[in-house]
């Protein structure tokens, strides 16, 4: 529903707190002038895009995280975890990551100078006012009076913005919603300003690697390979360096080997041991069921021979929907990233521009820190699946832009939310 026809279906209580935030001068008492008077506010761009400017950084990957995902209502229970997981930086590093959203820059003269104004305001009202020192009593009391906020102070103002609303009947009672009109224009208002942050060139690279197409055929590739080989299995289930290495020659993209002793693991089920690409491929076919993995060997299903004697590409748009679900895990907010790397890079954008600009809402996985994150799990993978392109510039150095089937394929999926868990 949009906000209109959820205001309609809101107590008058909550409307009068939403007019209270927004400021309106109506008449409080009538429900239809309240509604008209919220309407007539919040759909002033200036007045939206004000809240969104003042917005903290952690509210702004608390809202993302609702308006990428497949479902319209949630629960007050997945509510507050979305909270708690928007808060994984701290706040220090948050307040200078906010200066492109809207917030004050601090810099280290800043804090330096806003110190010392702090401790002469101190000194002067002491002086002025020399008041005995307060008990620990008095502390803990002041303390008491001032907890710090938490996910249900969160959930209740996003509420008071018009930007969540109870369920009015039923089981629905118990669930919230976001306005569906109102997710398009946050969506659009994140785009301008996070289109700001970023620098485009006119000018093609010299130079790009672009692998459209190549993934679904290296599908075929695979299940042939299998089909003709026996291929042992280590005891711990994965091929040996051999046969992936005849695998990586038969493949339209040549991978390196992972290095000894390198921090894999959360993507896949064979990540540790395979090559990025070749493992999304092979837990792809082994999801589908079309290989098994016997005490020593590895085989065709049923399933899989017959899949093999197609030897047809698998359709681009299936892998992407398989990555975006098996990688979900480790990147919760893998669907909003994928979402905004896709509107940044409708044009020839400099790389290192958009890693600066999303590392910020992406939260980090174990050793994995973002900006290895959405350079190797993220853009490096839609490079493989072909959905965007990586170019060489003599100016800007790396940059990346969509493809056309990439742009399509982001654009029309609704697919299912849930992570995959691939269980050895």
């Amino acid at each position: 529903m949009n906000l209109a026809d959820m205001l309609s279906y809101a107590d008058i209580g909550q409307l009068s707190r939403i007019a209270t935030t927004y400021q309106c001068e109506c008449n409080g008492n009538s429900k239809n002038d309240l509604i008209q008077s919220i309407l007539s506010t919040v759909n002033r761009r200036d007045v939206f895009e004000a809240q969104i400017g003042a917005m903290k950084l952690e509210d702004l990957r608390f809202i993302n995280s609702l308006l990428f995902d497949a479902r319209d209502a949630f629960s007050l229970e997945e509510l507050i975890a979305r909270v708690q997981q928007s808060k994984f930086s701290s706040p220090e590093a948050d307040t200078q990551i906010e200066t492109g959203v809207g917030q004050v820059a601090t810099t280290p003269e800043t804090v330096v100078e806003s110190k010392r104004s702090r401790t002469t305001k101190a000194k002067a009202n002491t002086n002025a006012n020399a008041k005995p020192k307060p008990t620990s009593k008095t502390k803990a009391a002041k303390e008491k009076q001032q907890p710090e906020a938490g996910p249900r102070d969160t959930i209740s103002r996003f509420k008071q913005y018009g930007w969540l609303f109870n369920g009015y009947a039923g089981a629905d009672r118990y669930l919230f919603q976001v306005p569906s009109d109102l997710k398009e224009r946050f969506k659009e208002t994140m785009e301008r300003r996070l289109v700001s942050q970023v620098t485009y060139t006119d000018e093609e690279p010299h130079a790009y690697r672009d692998e459209q197409m190549l993934m679904g055929d290296d599908v075929s590739q695979l299940l042939t390979y299998i089909h003709l080989n026996e291929i042992s299995l280590t005891s711990e289930g994965n091929m040996y360096k051999r046969n992936i290495l005849q695998l990586l020659e038969l493949f339209g993209v040549k991978e390196q080997l992972p290095g000894k002793g390198e921090w894999r693991f959360g993507y896949g089920r064979r990540i540790k041991e395979y090559p990025s690409r070749l493992s999304l491929l092979y837990d792809y076919c082994y999801y589908k069921g079309w290989i098994i993995e016997t005490e020593s060997m590895l085989v065709l299903t049923p399933a899989g021979r017959d899949r093999q004697v197609l030897k047809t590409p698998e359709p681009a748009d299936k892998l992407y929907q398989f990555w975006l679900r098996l990688y979900k895990g480790p990147i919760p907010n893998i669907r909003a990233i994928v979402h905004w790397i896709d509107k940044l890079g409708s044009r020839w954008v400099k790389a290192q521009t958009i890693m600066s600009t999303l590392t910020p809402y992406i939260k980090p996985f174990y050793y994995d820190q973002p900006e290895t994150i959405i350079e190797q799990r993220l853009i490096s993978m839609m490079m493989h699946l072909g959905l965007l392109r990586i170019g060489e510039h003599a100016e800007f150095g790396q940059v990346i832009r969509m493809t056309p089937l990439g742009r399509t394929i982001v654009a029309g999926q609704s697919i299912d939310d849930e992570a995959i868990v691939l269980n050895r």
